[in-house]
């Protein structure tokens, strides 16, 4: 009788785990072992490009990948585990319950933008966290080239000056102007509770954010917070309101809720603690990897980020080490020591950083080309070869 693998989630983690775990039982001639992936699509949602225009596009299909390493791939959403049964119950495309037994999962549901209670912010915010939101803000930013000019119309305000909120911003002139001309009296403004531009992301790579900013024409609301957002703008912490027809929300994101399902320790974000193997601590056969796990990356205290850096080589350890499980072989345990961050900056360029405390190493159109580099080539699947997808899902490959 065949064991089974499930994975949930067809992201970045989700799917480097899937073609890891295949790629060691292929090299200890394992078949019967059954790797099924449950995802509400058979592709890679690019979600770090989401800031981008025609986010439409920013999806890469993956069932042919899954097709040549013998994946299973099933077209639903996870809603129930079953953790004593093993058993995952979710719904398909057309609402339809079923229930899938496992005798081994990993849980890689993701991340999604945490919800917040703001006044206003679900009836009136967008956001790019998905692609169905990003889209509802291009066709929003689309349609107010029929809406007659006045400062609210020409006004993004952006809740959120980390990384999601400044890569959106700095893109907003361009995207602004293409729609409504070139000579549009446009404004961009970030809201953000920090002292200093780009405080979060850091005291060098600030600097860089800040010239960008200035040079872009976006503007900083410092010390501040977005308390409501309303059809014709926002109320900020300190009594003013700005007069906006868009408003985006970019401040922070949240595990899948499908993490509090699993008995286990959680962090403040709802990630599971996992140890060195990313095996769900307290779980004997269920693993965690990409947003949903709270794994350490090296041994002097830092932790994997929701990032899809960090997804990847989380997703390329977790399929070894469940496989390993199930072989009885050593795993491969999970180490990321290397950390880099690629920061767009819109028409300005780029910021690429090395290190934790975020070294800047290129600025502007050098560290924009290797921006670019990562964003079209890097983080998409390989070629759907056997040869190629198994060695691409080596863990031991560094990412950066």
């Amino acid at each position: 009788m065949k064991q089974h693998i499930l994975v949930i989630g067809a992201g970045f983690g989700g799917m480097w785990t899937a073609l890891s775990a295949t790629r060691l039982l292929n090299i200890h001639d394992r078949h019967n072992v059954e790797v099924t992936v449950l995802a509400p699509q058979a592709q890679l949602r690019v979600r770090p490009r989401l800031y981008e225009p025609d986010a439409h596009h920013l999806f890469a299909p993956i069932g042919e990948l899954f097709d040549a390493v013998g994946v299973k791939f099933i077209k639903g959403a996870a809603q129930t585990i079953d953790v004593h049964l093993k058993q995952v119950g979710y719904s398909d495309a057309s609402g339809a319950k079923h229930v899938l037994s496992y005798d081994k999962l990993v849980l890689a549901s993701g991340s999604r933008l945490a919800a917040s209670n703001t006044q206003g912010v679900a009836k009136y915010a967008f956001d790019v966290d998905q692609i169905e939101t990003a889209v509802r803000l291009e066709d929003h930013l689309k349609s107010l080239a029929n809406v007659p000019e006045s400062k609210a119309r020409n006004t993004v305000v952006v809740a959120g000056g980390g990384f999601t909120g400044i890569e959106t911003a700095t893109e907003m002139p361009a995207r602004l102007r293409a729609i409504l001309g070139e000579g549009a009296d446009i404004e961009v403004i970030i809201v953000d509770r920090g002292e200093k531009i780009g405080t979060s992301m850091g005291v060098e790579i600030s600097e860089s954010i800040a010239e960008a900013s200035a040079e872009l024409g976006v503007k900083w609301s410092l010390k501040s917070s977005v308390v409501a957002v309303d059809e014709n703008g926002v109320t900020l912490s300190d009594g003013r309101h700005i007069d906006a027809k868009t408003v985006v929300w970019t401040t922070g994101v949240r595990a899948s809720s499908l993490t509090e399902q699993i008995p286990g320790e959680r962090d403040a974000l709802g990630r599971l603690h996992v140890d060195g193997q990313l095996k769900v601590i307290g779980q004997e056969d269920i693993f965690a990897t990409g947003d949903v796990a709270y794994a350490a990356t090296d041994d002097i205290g830092n932790h994997a980020l929701m990032t899809c850096q960090h997804a990847i080589v989380l997703g390329r350890h977790a399929g070894n080490n469940v496989a390993a499980q199930i072989l009885g072989v050593t795993p491969t345990p999970y180490s990321q020591p290397k950390y880099v961050t690629c920061l767009d900056l819109g028409a300005w360029g780029a910021v690429y950083t090395e290190g934790w405390d975020r070294q800047v190493k290129l600025i502007k159109q050098e560290g924009k080309s290797l921006k670019t580099q990562i964003n079209t080539v890097w983080i998409y699947p390989p070629a759907a070869n056997r040869e190629t997808v198994w060695a691409a899902a080596d863990p031991l490959i560094p990412i950066a």
